[in-house]
């Protein structure tokens, strides 16, 4: 019988879920989605000091935004210290740890040493084989892991192939420091047994890491799990992932207008190929996602990708739910259900250019601006030059147009350019500026059938006195 996958996300609450912390919850999802398995959450909170509840609701509320589900409660890793400090001591009744009784100055200058002879420190077993009777009294030790010190440890990951790490250059690592606290080492080895984790798939910045905790897996005589550490995102310059280039939590990409699903799919493809396709849903995702695809080379962020990939899913998105997304932006207009309306009648002609929910809201504004309009600067050329002249012969026109439909003022515009011996543009311009306060808007007729006769044509006799 195959044993049921099981992956985790296992962040610390240190701060927001970044971007790189996401791609990696993404990659876990997809995968447990994919083999049917589970996804669970566990909040590495050993780090009191950094650890905040306003954190963890955070990594919370970016997991949640990102439609990332996990399976179960999440599991707090601090609550478990005690499960931690068994291990610890199981593995020194085995003969396979020991107690460490070095004192703070005898290390630091262990590491000094290291320095001089230009070295990596790394501790020199001093306690290793020593008899509990040598244990000197009043001190309080930490328990050290038995690392091996001959022949190599071999990873076979999943995606970096065969990595292999030389015994001698493993030192023996604490497992539960001096004040009884367990490490960071020993605590993930735990918890991820005791949740039955069969997929680690992490950032390869964790790959020295594997070595080591494979090691305690041995010890405990327990099956490691399977590895799979993707290479980090770089930015577009190819160097190390900054808040220059975007190394930021998922929120701020929310904020700044970019739907989940434009995220899932953007992280998928930044080191996920499935040939050349580029647009993929999230159901395609589960339905395709496997380790194999995932690539060795470090991806970098392009912002221009995901602009022109939310452009695409915003104007796939349901007019309503686009309509829901921006009124928080237009909060200071104090949007009314006659007001919603008119931008739910709007949105197909808005949504077709947007590239951000920002934009969206921004090129929405004109529907419920109140009266009279301010116009942005080029507007406010236009109808310097001969838009007003123009605005009067157009308000004649429209007086006596009983059918506000888009198709009949064209028309009467139209017919307005033929009379005055103008291109239909110089009466379209004028009548844009006056109408949207803007020299950009969805199609004018359109627009003008949507805010209504009475709107439109207070808004022309508006400009006509700015």
């Amino acid at each position: 019988m195959t044993k049921q996958v099981i992956t985790r996300f296992a962040p610390s609450p240190t701060g927001y879920l970044h971007i790189g912390g996401a791609r990696t919850a993404l990659f876990n999802w997809l995968f447990s989605k994919n083999q049917g398995g589970k996804f669970l959450l566990r909040i590495e909170d050993t780090d009191r000091e950094r650890s905040t509840q306003a954190a963890v609701d955070a990594l919370l509320d970016g997991l949640k935004w990102m439609g990332l589900d996990w399976d179960g409660e999440e599991i707090y890793q601090f609550s478990r210290a005690d499960r931690h400090a068994q291990v610890a001591r199981e593995l020194v009744a085995k003969g396979a740890a020991y107690y460490c009784y070095c004192t703070p100055e005898e290390l630091q200058a262990m590491r000094e040493q290291a320095m001089s002879e230009k070295k990596a420190f790394r501790y020199d077993g001093r306690w290793r084989d020593a008899k509990p009777e040598d244990a000197p009294a009043g001190i309080s030790p930490a328990i050290r892991l038995k690392a091996p010190r001959e022949g190599n440890i071999i990873i076979a990951d999943k995606v970096q192939g065969d990595v292999t790490f030389a015994c001698e250059q493993l030192d023996d690592m604490v497992l539960l420091r001096s004040d009884g606290t367990p490490t960071y080492m020993l605590a993930v080895v735990v918890d991820d047994y005791d949740m039955g984790i069969t997929h680690i798939i992490r950032g390869d910045d964790h790959l020295t890491n594997a070595a080591r905790q494979y090691i305690l897996y041995q010890a405990m005589g327990w099956t490691p799990p399977i590895f799979a550490h993707i290479p980090l995102i770089h930015g577009a310059d190819g160097a190390k992932l900054s808040k220059r280039h975007g190394a930021l939590g998922v929120e701020a990409y929310r904020d700044m207008g970019y739907l989940p699903e434009t995220l899932r799919n953007y992280l998928l493809r930044l080191g996920w190929g499935h040939g050349d396709d580029e647009i993929i849903s999230t159901e395609q995702a589960i339905a395709w996602f496997n380790l194999e695809g995932i690539g060795r080379s470090p991806s970098r962020m392009d912002f221009t990708k995901l602009d022109n990939l939310n452009g695409h899913y915003i104007r796939e998105a349901d007019n309503a739910r686009l309509v829901g997304l921006i009124l928080p932006r237009l909060a200071e207009f104090n949007v009314g259900e006659e007001g919603k309306n008119l931008l739910l009648s709007a949105m197909d002609g808005l949504k077709q250019r947007a590239k951000t929910i920002n934009e969206l809201a921004d090129s929405a504004a004109f529907y419920v601006r109140p009266r009279p309009l301010v116009l942005n600067e080029k507007a406010a050329q236009i109808m310097e030059k001969s838009g007003k002249s123009l605005l009067l012969k157009i308000i004649e026109y429209f007086e006596n147009l009983n059918e506000w439909q888009h198709e009949a003022i064209e028309n009467l515009c139209r017919e307005l350019s033929v009379r005055e011996g103008v291109k239909l543009g110089d009466i379209a311009q004028p009548l844009r500026a006056a109408i949207t306060g803007s020299n950009i808007s969805p199609g004018m007729f359109e627009v003008m059938e949507q805010l209504g006769k009475t709107e439109s044509m207070a808004r022309l006799r508006d400009a006509l006195v700015a």
